[in-house]
């Protein structure tokens, strides 16, 4: 099984003039004593940013992991982009869904501090929850080969929201919505898909009317209610499929 590590500062033509792509640090460590990557071994290096650089390992130390760039990948960012809004919630569940749909493909992570939200981002917590999701998201990356690091952004609140739906596709995910998800075509492939997912206890009345005033679209996946750790990873799957990203 192949293996990612990241080096954000790798850049292309420094590869190609070199021929071999190196981590350092706390990644060269992790690859060698915790996932016990040896020499010979073909694993991918990348920089989050589009570039993956794959080939046999030719150094493996604790201070240096260098492999030989037999191939080297720029891959384009998606487009549209898909966006998941999670909102904060209990129990990790929140965390569970940025770790699934960081796997799944989704382009950037907001957290949102929902009404309903019962985990609360405050003080000193908004950053250490960022960085806490960050490094899922890099994390999560890593193990599905991912070419492309997606963004996390600071907290969000509802007025962030609203003004967010009304330059993108957003899309409110509410079991009792008319439409289907699997119904929904955009009208404009260059606009993001933001898909807003709730707490444990759904999103609140008055803020599903709100979104959709700002020009949000609320739909449902299915017959049955999905938990906040699933729901936006059963989404990304239906859309993934629908923009032929799979």
């Amino acid at each position: 099984m192949s293996s990612l590590y990241l080096r954000e500062d790798l850049e292309p033509a420094a590869v190609e003039a070199s021929g071999v792509a190196s981590v350092t640090g706390a990644e060269a460590k992790h690859a060698v004593t915790v996932n016990r990557t040896r020499i010979g071994e073909r694993v991918s290096i990348g920089n989050g940013r589009g570039l993956i650089v794959t080939g046999p390992v030719i150094t493996a130390d604790a201070g240096e992991l260098r492999i030989q760039a037999e191939l080297i990948e720029n891959v384009q960012p998606s487009s549209p982009r898909i966006v998941l809004v999670q909102a904060l919630a209990k129990g990790g569940r929140d965390e569970m869904a940025v770790q699934a749909s960081t796997e799944l493909g989704v382009d950037a992570v907001i957290p949102w501090s929902a009404t309903r939200s019962v985990s609360r981002w405050e003080g000193a917590k908004v950053a250490k929850g960022q960085e806490r999701w960050a490094s899922i998201v890099r994390e999560a990356s890593k193990q599905s080969i991912r070419s492309w690091l997606p963004d996390v952004t600071t907290l969000f609140s509802g007025k962030d929201l609203e003004r967010l739906a009304a330059a993108s596709h957003m899309l409110v995910l509410e079991p009792t919505a008319e439409t289907a998800l699997t119904e929904w075509e955009p009208n404009d492939h260059e606009l993001d898909i933001v898909l807003v997912v709730g707490p444990e206890g759904g999103i609140a009345p008055h803020e599903l009317e709100r979104l959709q005033a700002a020009g949000a679209t609320l739909v449902r996946l299915g017959p049955t209610v999905l938990r906040t750790s699933t729901a936006g990873a059963a989404a990304l799957s239906v859309l993934n499929a629908r923009l032929g990203r799979w």
